[in-house]
Protein backbone atom coordinates (compact mmCIF):
# COMPACT_ATOMS: atom_id res chain seq x y z
CA UNK A 1 0.00 0.00 0.00
CA UNK A 2 2.82 2.43 0.81
CA UNK A 3 4.22 2.11 -2.70
CA UNK A 4 0.79 2.79 -4.20
CA UNK A 5 0.34 5.85 -1.97
CA UNK A 6 3.77 7.13 -3.00
CA UNK A 7 2.85 6.82 -6.67
CA UNK A 8 -0.47 8.57 -6.03
CA UNK A 9 1.29 11.51 -4.42
CA UNK A 10 2.69 12.84 -7.73
CA UNK A 11 6.27 12.28 -6.48
CA UNK A 12 8.00 14.26 -9.25
CA UNK A 13 6.39 17.67 -8.61
CA UNK A 14 6.40 16.99 -4.86
CA UNK A 15 10.15 16.36 -4.85
CA UNK A 16 10.84 19.37 -7.09
CA UNK A 17 8.89 21.89 -4.99
CA UNK A 18 10.27 20.52 -1.71
CA UNK A 19 13.84 20.67 -3.00
CA UNK A 20 13.41 24.26 -4.19
CA UNK A 21 12.03 25.37 -0.82
CA UNK A 22 14.79 23.53 1.04
CA UNK A 23 17.39 25.30 -1.08
CA UNK A 24 15.69 28.68 -0.61
CA UNK A 25 15.55 28.22 3.17
CA UNK A 26 19.22 27.26 3.28
CA UNK A 27 20.27 30.07 0.93
CA UNK A 28 18.26 32.62 2.91
CA UNK A 29 20.19 31.63 6.03
CA UNK A 30 17.48 30.16 8.25
CA UNK A 31 18.57 28.25 11.33
CA UNK A 32 18.92 24.50 11.02
CA UNK A 33 15.75 23.61 12.89
CA UNK A 34 13.73 26.11 10.88
CA UNK A 35 15.07 24.67 7.62
CA UNK A 36 14.05 21.19 8.81
CA UNK A 37 10.55 22.29 9.81
CA UNK A 38 10.01 24.24 6.58
CA UNK A 39 11.16 21.27 4.49
CA UNK A 40 9.01 18.67 6.24
CA UNK A 41 6.07 21.09 6.22
CA UNK A 42 6.29 21.63 2.45
CA UNK A 43 6.84 17.92 1.84
CA UNK A 44 3.69 17.09 3.84
CA UNK A 45 1.84 19.88 2.04
CA UNK A 46 2.76 18.66 -1.43
CA UNK A 47 2.13 15.01 -0.62
CA UNK A 48 -1.35 15.93 0.58
CA UNK A 49 -2.08 17.95 -2.56
CA UNK A 50 -0.86 15.15 -4.83
CA UNK A 51 -2.88 12.51 -3.00
CA UNK A 52 -5.99 14.68 -2.95
CA UNK A 53 -5.69 15.01 -6.72
CA UNK A 54 -5.83 11.24 -7.23
CA UNK A 55 -8.62 10.90 -4.65
CA UNK A 56 -10.84 13.62 -6.11
CA UNK A 57 -10.13 12.62 -9.72
CA UNK A 58 -10.71 8.90 -9.15
CA UNK A 59 -13.99 8.67 -11.08
CA UNK A 60 -12.68 10.80 -13.93
CA UNK A 61 -9.54 8.65 -14.12
CA UNK A 62 -11.62 5.48 -14.19
CA UNK A 63 -13.73 6.78 -17.06
CA UNK A 64 -10.54 7.64 -18.94
CA UNK A 65 -9.05 4.19 -18.35
CA UNK A 66 -6.08 5.58 -16.41
CA UNK A 67 -4.85 2.21 -15.16
CA UNK A 68 -1.50 3.82 -14.40
CA UNK A 69 -3.23 5.41 -11.40
CA UNK A 70 -3.00 3.18 -8.29
CA UNK A 71 -6.59 4.01 -7.27
CA UNK A 72 -7.93 2.96 -10.69
CA UNK A 73 -5.75 -0.16 -10.69
CA UNK A 74 -7.17 -1.18 -7.30
CA UNK A 75 -3.83 -1.00 -5.53
CA UNK A 76 -5.21 1.39 -2.92
CA UNK A 77 -8.73 2.59 -2.09
CA UNK A 78 -10.00 6.14 -2.42
CA UNK A 79 -10.76 6.10 1.30
CA UNK A 80 -7.16 5.27 2.15
CA UNK A 81 -5.84 7.98 -0.17
CA UNK A 82 -8.28 10.52 1.25
CA UNK A 83 -7.37 9.72 4.86
CA UNK A 84 -3.64 10.06 4.26
CA UNK A 85 -4.12 13.26 2.24
CA UNK A 86 -6.12 14.89 5.01
CA UNK A 87 -3.69 13.68 7.68
CA UNK A 88 -0.70 15.11 5.82
CA UNK A 89 -2.48 18.42 5.27
CA UNK A 90 -3.16 18.64 9.01
CA UNK A 91 0.47 17.77 9.74
CA UNK A 92 1.71 20.58 7.52
CA UNK A 93 -0.59 23.06 9.26
CA UNK A 94 0.67 22.04 12.71
CA UNK A 95 4.28 22.38 11.57
CA UNK A 96 3.59 25.82 10.12
CA UNK A 97 2.44 27.07 13.52
CA UNK A 98 5.92 26.30 14.90
CA UNK A 99 7.30 28.92 12.50
CA UNK A 100 5.05 31.71 13.72
CA UNK A 101 1.66 33.13 12.71
CA UNK A 102 2.82 34.97 9.59
CA UNK A 103 4.60 31.95 8.14
CA UNK A 104 1.52 29.88 9.01
CA UNK A 105 -0.69 32.25 7.02
CA UNK A 106 1.62 32.14 3.99
CA UNK A 107 1.68 28.35 4.21
CA UNK A 108 -2.11 28.23 4.50
CA UNK A 109 -2.36 30.17 1.23
CA UNK A 110 -0.08 27.66 -0.47
CA UNK A 111 -1.94 24.66 0.93
CA UNK A 112 -5.40 26.05 0.21
CA UNK A 113 -4.37 26.89 -3.35
CA UNK A 114 -3.44 23.29 -4.12
CA UNK A 115 -6.59 21.86 -2.60
CA UNK A 116 -8.91 24.42 -4.19
CA UNK A 117 -7.42 23.60 -7.59
CA UNK A 118 -8.11 19.91 -7.07
CA UNK A 119 -11.58 20.46 -5.65
CA UNK A 120 -12.80 22.22 -8.76
CA UNK A 121 -10.93 25.30 -9.92
CA UNK A 122 -8.99 23.17 -12.41
CA UNK A 123 -12.19 22.93 -14.47
CA UNK A 124 -12.77 26.69 -14.67
CA UNK A 125 -11.18 29.65 -16.40
CA UNK A 126 -9.73 30.54 -12.99
CA UNK A 127 -7.58 27.39 -13.01
CA UNK A 128 -4.36 29.41 -13.03
CA UNK A 129 -5.30 31.44 -9.92
CA UNK A 130 -4.22 28.79 -7.36
CA UNK A 131 -0.84 28.53 -9.06
CA UNK A 132 -0.35 32.29 -8.96
CA UNK A 133 -1.30 32.50 -5.28
CA UNK A 134 0.46 29.32 -4.21
CA UNK A 135 3.78 29.76 -5.97
CA UNK A 136 3.74 33.47 -5.22
CA UNK A 137 3.51 32.59 -1.52
CA UNK A 138 6.52 30.23 -1.56
CA UNK A 139 9.26 32.86 -1.14
CA UNK A 140 7.19 34.51 1.60
CA UNK A 141 6.91 31.22 3.49
CA UNK A 142 10.70 31.16 3.72
CA UNK A 143 11.22 34.82 4.66
CA UNK A 144 8.39 34.81 7.19
CA UNK A 145 9.79 31.66 8.82
CA UNK A 146 12.82 33.51 10.15
CA UNK A 147 13.27 34.71 13.74
CA UNK A 148 12.47 38.23 12.48
CA UNK A 149 9.69 37.63 9.93
CA UNK A 150 9.89 39.73 6.80
CA UNK A 151 7.71 39.70 3.73
CA UNK A 152 9.53 38.51 0.62
CA UNK A 153 10.66 41.18 -1.82
CA UNK A 154 8.18 42.03 -4.61
CA UNK A 155 10.53 40.63 -7.27
CA UNK A 156 10.63 37.26 -5.48
CA UNK A 157 6.85 37.04 -5.11
CA UNK A 158 6.47 38.07 -8.77
CA UNK A 159 8.97 35.44 -9.90
CA UNK A 160 7.17 32.76 -7.91
CA UNK A 161 3.79 33.74 -9.34
CA UNK A 162 5.10 33.76 -12.92
CA UNK A 163 6.75 30.39 -12.42
CA UNK A 164 3.40 29.16 -11.13
CA UNK A 165 1.68 30.31 -14.32
CA UNK A 166 4.28 28.55 -16.45
CA UNK A 167 4.01 25.42 -14.28
CA UNK A 168 0.22 25.28 -14.64
CA UNK A 169 0.19 25.61 -18.41
CA UNK A 170 3.14 23.23 -18.78
CA UNK A 171 1.45 20.61 -16.61
CA UNK A 172 -1.83 20.79 -18.53
CA UNK A 173 -0.56 21.17 -22.09
CA UNK A 174 0.23 17.48 -22.83
CA UNK A 175 -3.25 16.40 -21.68
CA UNK A 176 -5.47 19.04 -23.29
CA UNK A 177 -7.48 16.56 -25.37
CA UNK A 178 -7.83 13.91 -22.63
CA UNK A 179 -8.91 16.52 -20.09
CA UNK A 180 -11.51 18.05 -22.39
CA UNK A 181 -13.11 14.66 -22.99
CA UNK A 182 -13.68 14.23 -19.25
CA UNK A 183 -15.13 17.68 -18.60
CA UNK A 184 -11.99 19.48 -17.42
CA UNK A 185 -11.87 22.85 -19.15
CA UNK A 186 -9.48 25.19 -17.43
CA UNK A 187 -7.85 28.32 -18.82
CA UNK A 188 -5.28 26.41 -20.96
CA UNK A 189 -8.15 24.48 -22.60
CA UNK A 190 -9.99 27.72 -23.35
CA UNK A 191 -6.91 29.37 -24.84
CA UNK A 192 -5.76 26.33 -26.80
CA UNK A 193 -2.29 24.89 -27.35
CA UNK A 194 -0.73 27.79 -29.26
CA UNK A 195 -1.77 30.55 -26.89
CA UNK A 196 -0.90 28.32 -23.92
CA UNK A 197 2.62 27.91 -25.28
CA UNK A 198 2.90 31.69 -25.60
CA UNK A 199 1.77 32.08 -21.98
CA UNK A 200 4.39 29.54 -20.87
CA UNK A 201 7.13 31.42 -22.73
CA UNK A 202 6.02 34.78 -21.33
CA UNK A 203 5.82 33.38 -17.80
CA UNK A 204 9.30 31.87 -17.96
CA UNK A 205 10.89 34.98 -19.44
CA UNK A 206 9.07 37.23 -16.97
CA UNK A 207 10.20 35.11 -14.04
CA UNK A 208 13.75 35.20 -15.35
CA UNK A 209 13.68 39.00 -15.62
CA UNK A 210 12.37 39.26 -12.05
CA UNK A 211 15.02 36.93 -10.63
CA UNK A 212 18.02 38.28 -12.56
CA UNK A 213 17.26 41.99 -12.52
CA UNK A 214 14.87 42.33 -9.56
CA UNK A 215 17.24 42.09 -6.56
CA UNK A 216 18.84 45.43 -7.43
CA UNK A 217 22.40 44.12 -7.70
CA UNK A 218 24.30 43.70 -10.98
CA UNK A 219 23.70 40.14 -12.26
CA UNK A 220 26.77 37.94 -12.52
CA UNK A 221 27.79 35.96 -15.59
CA UNK A 222 26.07 32.79 -14.39
CA UNK A 223 22.76 34.59 -13.95
CA UNK A 224 22.99 36.14 -17.41
CA UNK A 225 23.84 32.79 -19.00
CA UNK A 226 20.89 31.15 -17.24
CA UNK A 227 18.57 33.93 -18.33
CA UNK A 228 19.80 33.68 -21.90
CA UNK A 229 19.20 29.94 -21.89
CA UNK A 230 15.67 30.48 -20.57
CA UNK A 231 14.87 32.99 -23.30
CA UNK A 232 16.28 30.67 -25.97
CA UNK A 233 14.25 27.70 -24.72
CA UNK A 234 11.11 29.81 -24.52
CA UNK A 235 11.62 30.90 -28.15
CA UNK A 236 12.06 27.29 -29.29
CA UNK A 237 8.87 26.33 -27.45
CA UNK A 238 6.89 29.00 -29.29
CA UNK A 239 8.24 27.81 -32.65
CA UNK A 240 7.44 24.17 -31.88
CA UNK A 241 3.86 24.83 -30.88
CA UNK A 242 3.34 27.16 -33.84
CA UNK A 243 4.25 24.25 -36.08
CA UNK A 244 2.02 21.92 -34.08
CA UNK A 245 4.80 19.38 -33.56
CA UNK A 246 6.74 17.68 -30.80
CA UNK A 247 4.37 18.54 -27.95
CA UNK A 248 6.10 16.13 -25.56
CA UNK A 249 9.45 17.73 -26.38
CA UNK A 250 7.84 21.08 -25.65
CA UNK A 251 6.87 19.78 -22.20
CA UNK A 252 10.45 18.70 -21.46
CA UNK A 253 11.90 21.98 -22.68
CA UNK A 254 9.60 24.07 -20.53
CA UNK A 255 10.47 21.95 -17.50
CA UNK A 256 14.16 22.58 -18.22
CA UNK A 257 13.61 26.34 -18.51
CA UNK A 258 11.60 26.38 -15.29
CA UNK A 259 14.38 24.44 -13.54
CA UNK A 260 16.95 27.02 -14.70
CA UNK A 261 14.84 29.90 -13.41
CA UNK A 262 14.22 28.09 -10.11
CA UNK A 263 17.97 27.58 -9.75
CA UNK A 264 18.55 31.29 -10.37
CA UNK A 265 15.94 32.06 -7.71
CA UNK A 266 17.82 29.86 -5.25
CA UNK A 267 21.08 31.67 -6.08
CA UNK A 268 19.31 34.93 -5.25
CA UNK A 269 17.99 33.58 -1.94
CA UNK A 270 20.10 35.93 0.25
CA UNK A 271 18.22 38.90 -1.28
CA UNK A 272 14.73 37.38 -0.86
CA UNK A 273 13.58 40.12 1.53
Amino acid sequence: MMRALARSSHPGPTAAVTTIVLALAWGYGLEGWRIAVVTVMILSNQLSVGLSNDWLDAERDRSSGRTDKPVVAGEVSTGQVASVAIGLAATSVVLSVLLGPLAAVAHAIFLASGWLYNVGLKSTVFSVAPYIAGFGALPAIVTLAGPTPQLAAPWAITAGALLGIAAHFTNVLPDLEDDSSTGVRGLPHVLGARLSAAVIAAGLIGAGVAVVFGPGVPPNALALIGFGATVAIAAVCVVLIARGTLQRLLFRLTIAAAAITAALLVLSAPQLS
